[in-house]
This record gives C-alpha cells, sequence and structure tokens, in this order.
C-alpha cells in the first residue's frame, strides 16, 4: 500500500531578497542558499556544526556565456513531501520518503536564461540539482565542465580511490583529505584502465570522518543522460568541485530543454550507522517504471566462474592464436580440455545448485570466440548466440528446468558497445526461447568507439538502454564493469545488480585489503547492491592453479558475514562445489540466509574497521547477523533488542576459532548454538581479517529447542 502525504507552500521573494533558508523535516538539517554577487552558493549544518562551508554552484557551457555567475534571484518555492513506498526487492519493506523542498530560479541578467535549482533536505541529508526549463535563450547547450563545490571544513579523514573514467576496481585509501596528492601514485594499481585526471581527483561515493565525529558522505543520485561526476580536490582550501567524465572531444554533457542534471547528494550524521542506513539516494529517483513486476525475483546462484578466475580452467574451447567468427569451424578445432562450460561439467554444478536449494547457475565461456578477444580492437567479437561444440544448449535448457533450477546467462561485450547493441534483441530473445531469466553483461577493456570511457554521458545512456530493452524481454541485468550506481534500481528493479568496485575476483589477482569489505559498504553500496560474489572458502588459490600464488585474505568465518554485511538481492556462492563439500556445515548458513529483507538494523559500524549488521527475512520472524572485520583483532559487543520481545530463537553462531587469523589460519571456526530472546547479547571475538554470521529462526515448537544453553 502507498500512502502519500503532500503539503505545499509557495512563496515569492522580491527581486532584492537573495537569500534564503530551508530546515529538513526533523529541523537538524539547515540549508542555507544566497546569491552573492551575483554568484549562487549554499552551505550545510547539522545541528548548528557546520557540514559544508559556503560553496559555490554552476555550470560552464561551450561557447556561451558560463552559467556561474550574474544571476539574480526571482523566485523561491517551498514545499513539504512525505510518503511510504514498497520496493521490489530491498533491504526494508517500506521506505519513507521524507523532505522539505527548495526551488531557487535565477535569471542571469545578460543572457536572460533561466535555471533552477531545486534542493531536497530529508532528516539524514541532501539532494539538489540543477534544471533548466523550456525558454527562448537556452535549448541546446553542452556542458564543458560543472562548478558544483563540496567546501570541507576541515581537513578529515577520506575513504577514497582514485578519480578514474574507466574503473573503481581499486582497493581503498584511508587518509587525510591533504595526503591524497602524495599518496595518489601509491594507490594506482597495475589492474587500473586509466591514469586519474588529476593528483587529486577522487571518485564517489566518497567517505569522510571529521576530527570531532561528523561521518560525511558525497554522492549523486538518478544518473541519466548525463556524465559521472567525480571530485576534484583544491588542497589548499579542502574545497571539491564537481569533475565530469568527458567524451572524446573533451565535452561532457549535451543537454536539451527542458532538462535537468542527476541529483548531488550529501549525507551526514553523527553515527557511522546514518551513512549506511540513509535512502536518499533511492528517494530521489522514481518511482518504478514497470506496472508488471511479478517477474522480477531476488536470486542465489553459483556458477562455473571462479575456477577460470584463478586459472583453474578456461573460458575458451581451444587454444588458438587468432579466430574468424563466422568463419572458424570449431567442430574441426582440437579442444584444450581445460574448457569449464562443457555440458556435463555444467550438469554437475546444475545438480548442486538443486541439491541445496540455489536458483541459477552462470555459465561464463559458453559462447565462441574466447580465444581471441581481450585486449583485441575489433569491432565484432561476440555474437550471444552460438554456443562451442561441448555447450548443449538444448540439453543443458531442459536439464536445468528438470531440477528445477535456471541458467543464467553471461555477455561479455568486450566493451565492443555498438556491437552489442546490434544483437541485443536477439540475445535477448535467445534466453527467453532457452528459459534463462537473468544476464550477467560485462564491458572489459577499452570502449568502442574509441575515445568513449566507460563514465562517460555515451555510455551512461547505453547502461540504461540495455536495461530498458531487457525488461521488454522479462530479463534482470548484472552489469559488470558498468558505471557505479545511483539508485536507478528504484526505477527499473530488473537492474538487480552491479559489480562496478573491486569484487571477490580480485583476491585471485593477488588480494584485497582486510578492510576492503568494512569501507564499501560506505561507498561504493551507497549508491546499489554489488555483485561482490562472497563465500569463498579457499584461501590458497594454488589449490585451483599451482600457477596462481593469490591468498584471498578472509576467515571462513568472515565470508559468511559478507552475506549479510554486503546486501545485494543477487548474491553468489563463489566457490567450486567440491570445496563447499569439504565444509557443509558452514556452507549451511549460505544456504539459509536470504537475499530479500524486510528490515535492516545497523548495530556496530566504523568504516575502515568493522561493520555488524541484522537483517530480517522477507515475510518471517527470522533474523540475521553478520560482522565484517578488518586486520585488527576486536571484540563485538551486541544485543537481541531487535527481536520480537517474548519469542524464542534458535541462534547459530559461525565464528572465528581463538587462533583464527586470515593469513595464519583462516579455516579454523566454530559453529554454537543457543536459544536467544530479545533480552539476550553476545560478545564475541573476531580474528584479524574475520568476523562472524549468525542466523536467528524463530521457535515454532519446543523440540527446537531441546539440549540448547541461553545465551
Amino acid at each position: 500500500m502507498r500512502k502519500i502525504v503532500v503539503f505545499m507552500v509557495i512563496s515569492f521573494l522580491a527581486v532584492w531578497a537573495q537569500a534564503t533558508e530551508l530546515r529538513s523535516p526533523d529541523g537538524s538539517f539547515r540549508l542555507q542558499v544566497e546569491v552573492k554577487e551575483g554568484v549562487p552558493v549554499y552551505k550545510l549544518d547539522l545541528d548548528g556544526q557546520p557540514v559544508i562551508a559556503e560553496s559555490r554552484l554552476g555550470l560552464e557551457i561551450k561557447r556561451l556565456e558560463p552559467l556561474t555567475g550574474g544571476f539574480k534571484l526571482i523566485k523561491v518555492e517551498e514545499s513539504a513531501f512525505d510518503e511510504t513506498w514498497e520496493p521490489v526487492w530491498g533491504e526494508f519493506k517500506e521506505i519513507r520518503n521524507h523532505y522539505n523542498e527548495l526551488a531557487v530560479t535565477l535569471e542571469q541578467e545578460e543572457t536572460q536564461r533561466i535555471m533552477v535549482i531545486r534542493f531536497r533536505l530529508f532528516n539524514d541529508g541532501l539532494g539538489f540539482r540543477y534544471e533548466f526549463p523550456e525558454q527562448d535563450n537556452l535549448t541546446y547547450f553542452v556542458v564543458t565542465d560543472e562548478k558544483t563545490e563540496f567546501a570541507m571544513t576541515g581537513n578529515h579523514t577520506a575513504f577514497w580511490i582514485p578519480g578514474d573514467y574507466d574503473t573503481q576496481e581499486y582497493d581503498y585509501t584511508t587518509s587525510r583529505l591533504s595526503e591524497i596528492r602524495n599518496l595518489m601514485e601509491g594507490a594506482i594499481t597495475p589492474n587500473a584502465s586509466q591514469t586519474p585526471f588529476s593528483e587529486t581527483g577522487v571518485q564517489t561515493a566518497l567517505m569522510m570522518k571529521t576530527d570531532d565525529g561528523l561521518y560525511i558522505n558525497l554522492h549523486e543520485a538518478a544518473l541519466v543522460k548525463y556524465s559521472c561526476m567525480h571530485l576534484e580536490l583544491d588542497d589548499e582550501n579542502m574545497v571539491f568541485e564537481a569533475h565530469l567524465t568527458p567524451d572524446a572531444i573533451g565535452n561532457m554533457a549535451y543537454m536539451q530543454a527542458p532538462t535537468h542534471t542527476p541529483w548531488r547528494t550529501v549525507i551526514a550524521g553523527r553515527d557511522a550507522k546514518d551513512i549506511l542506513l540513509s535512502n536518499i539516494t533511492l528517494n530521489l529517483n522514481e518511482p518504478c517504471a514497470y506496472n508488471d513486476v511479478s517477474w522480477i525475483k531476488p536470486v542465489k546462484y553459483v556458477g562455473v566462474w571462479w575456477e577460470m578466475i584463478t586459472g583453474k580452467s578456461s573460458w575458451a574451447y581451444a587454444d588458438l592464436p587468432s579466430v574468424k567468427l563466422g568463419e572458424t569451424d570449431y567442430t574441426k578445432v582440437e579442444p584444450n580440455g581445460r574448457h569449464a562450460a562443457n555440458t556435463e561439467h555444467v550438469k554437475e554444478y546444475i545438480d548442486f545448485a538443486a541439491e541445496h536449494g540455489f536458483d541459477q547457475v552462470l555459465v561464463e565461456g559458453w559462447n565462441i570466440g574466447w580465444e581471441d578477444w581481450f585486449g583485441k580492437s575489433k569491432d565484432y567479437v561476440f555474437d550471444f548466440l552460438t554456443p562451442y561444440p561441448d555447450f548443449d544448449v538444448d540439453e543443458l535448457r531442459d536439464y536445468a528446468k528438470s531440477k528445477g533450477v535456471k541458467l543464467m546467462m553471461h555477455h561479455e561485450t568486450s566493451s565492443s558497445v555498438r556491437n552489442y547493441e546490434r544483437h541485443m534483441d536477439e540475445a535477448y530473445q535467445f534466453m527467453v526461447d532457452n528459459n534463462y531469466n537473468s544476464v550477467k553483461s560485462g564491458y572489459v577493456g577499452d570502449i568502442i568507439p574509441r575515445g568513449e570511457y566507460h563514465y562517460g554521458q555515451w555510455m551512461v545512456n547505453h547502461y540504461l538502454y540495455a536495461v530498458k530493452k531487457a525488461a521488454e524481454h522479462n530479463i534482470m541485468v548484472n552489469a559488470h564493469e558498468a558505471v557505479r550506481p545511483t539508485g536507478l534500481c528504484r526505477t527499473y528493479p530488473n537492474l538487480i545488480a552491479n559489480e562496478s568496485a573491486r569484487g571477490t575476483e580480485y583476491e585471485a589477482f593477488g588480494g584485497s585489503n582486510p578492510d576492503h569489505t568494512t569501507i564499501l559498504p560506505f561507498t561504493r553500496l551507497i549508491g546499489g547492491p554489488m555483485d561482490y560474489t562472497p563465500g569463498i572458502f579457499e584461501n590458497d588459490v594454488s589449490k585451483y592453479n599451482p600457477d596462481n600464488n593469490s591468498w584471498v585474505n578472509t576467515t571462513i568465518a568472515r565470508q559468511l558475514a559478507l552475506y549479510v554485511t554486503m546486501y545485494s538481492p543477487l548474491q553468489m556462492a563463489a566457490d567450486l562445489p567440491e570445496t563447499y563439500n569439504k565444509y557443509l556445515d558452514a556452507f549451511q548458513f549460505i544456504k539459509d540466509v536470504p537475499v530479500d529483507w524486510d528490515d535492516t538494523k545497523v548495530l556496530e559500524a566504523e568504516p575502515g574497521d568493522y561493520i555488524t549488521y541484522a537483517r530480517k527475512e522477507k515475510g518471517t520472524g527470522n533474523w540475521f547477523v553478520g560482522r565484517t572485520n578488518d586486520e585488527e583483532p576486536r571484540v563485538s559487543n551486541i544485543s537481541f533488542d531487535f527481536l520480537e520481545p517474548g519469542k524464542k530463537y534458535v541462534a547459530t553462531i559461525y565464528c572465528d576459532k581463538k587462533n583464527a587469523h586470515y593469513k595464519k589460519n583462516p579455516k579454523a571456526y566454530d559453529i554454537r548454538k543457543y536459544v536467544v530472546t530479545s533480552k539476550s547479547g553476545l560478545s564475541q571475538k573476531c580474528a584479524p581479517g574475520g568476523g562472524y554470521a549468525i542466523s536467528l529462526f524463530e521457535v515454532k515448537d519446543k523440540k527446537e529447542t531441546k539440549g540448547l544453553k541461553k545465551l
């Protein structure tokens, strides 16, 4: 049931009144907007404490007078809005969208051009955007720079990755703002695709903490028909300025009035939990665009993937120096014997999925062309329709269906974007015809056409085009290497996940820092769920591939916790079935943990150190808890007061043993069971790189508690 309450007050200011103020619904945030010597500026404080110091606003326009000065304020409209809406899937059954709004209309006196800056002030932060109504003096225009500022009030601690136009697949660096310039070179990894645009440029969502304990997050929402925003730091004055991803000739956005930019967001709070529980990003997006969403379902899956990532197996069917698609006869080619996507092997994964209650099986490397694609400048790479000789589409379709399991499609575009768009209708229809309802798409490599970037306006348009086109076929999309999300999953809930950050695959490419998953929920996940692909139980990658000496920096208990702390309606058990069969007692948590929730609590949180979540399973009384820890040993102290009073629960705790360590003893875990109530509490030691996971099942029969102690 959707409930909407709207209250509106419209006021008109005289031309000489050049400042105005807005409060959040609970009065904690105060926004001040002013036109100062012709320049629009704003500042934001929380309970009297500055969050954003005075910051300028505006845009630069190609071959036209910039929209940065010469303005007068001609109208102010204030309104209030309050609704409660239900997401198709998510962390909450219901989300409240409650804000006070200020729409400031500006006229540039010399050009008589009109620009509206719309501010929405929530109880957890601010969103604002530029709007350009239909007008005679501004119709088609090209944005060459966005001059939006976020002036910091000090030399904050920041959790950042370099400003790269093509990838977010970095480990995070924690430093003072003033240290970014000197640390930037060390933050660049060999896998980064582009040099950052400057020595102080960083990506959003950017997380910061002030010396007096204020948490601040900068990001954007509803990125549509515009370029992705990065942040350029003036480290002398501690002022961030928006920096848009350019196109091949340096332009940043092509606009036609009436139009608007994406929202710029500032989330702030006195507790780190406030950042994690904010729904500003979703609330600034439009409601669901689809009338029928019955085909959109959260997914838990396994896949033919990790064995290729580690190098145990191959995507390619044969070892060929080159291939010509449409001309190479694979039936006459000698297979390499390492091709994982073969019919019998995929059946093994289907059997495993069916036995353990998983929804789908991802298969990568099923279609021809993998021998000759990576790093090659081709406009035609994959056709998304033709399987290798050892992959029987019909047989696997029928076999999966007989087991109650679906196969998940994989489309690697190799960033040959026009090629993908040419084949998209056929590819999606092929999926429908063969009982696939979700696709993992990839955009590895430099974008074709050359000169475009993964995060530019042209590609932003493509990613949304692919999602909308998929919806025409009732297909869900999990886009890898795409632009980081900005809450569009509210409007298009078949965008069920993205990668767009450094995921588990990097554990096989040399590893990620243990604090990585204590930062991602404060940064990348602010915009939407991530296909992080957790669940790795074998730390020593050389056990799969003797030529790969990588080490997965985690304990098994922490891998279980990630299913709760790294929210996604799309969760993979990423390790190999034969490995899970060695640890079926720990694997039970992965089987039990759901992928859709009615409620979410943050019990403990500090970016870069630890996060503890509790989530209530959709449509049940069951709860699940996850704690992920950095490289330091810590003690987690939580209360179970989120449980329903008067009820009993069986708590199964999957935790690190006393001697567990992500490097020295990662497989040391304990499993303990207790009876708990809302009055219970837990003090749990967490190993370096460790954590714990808890399932809390509501007691239905007294027999369930027989022999169990109370906690």
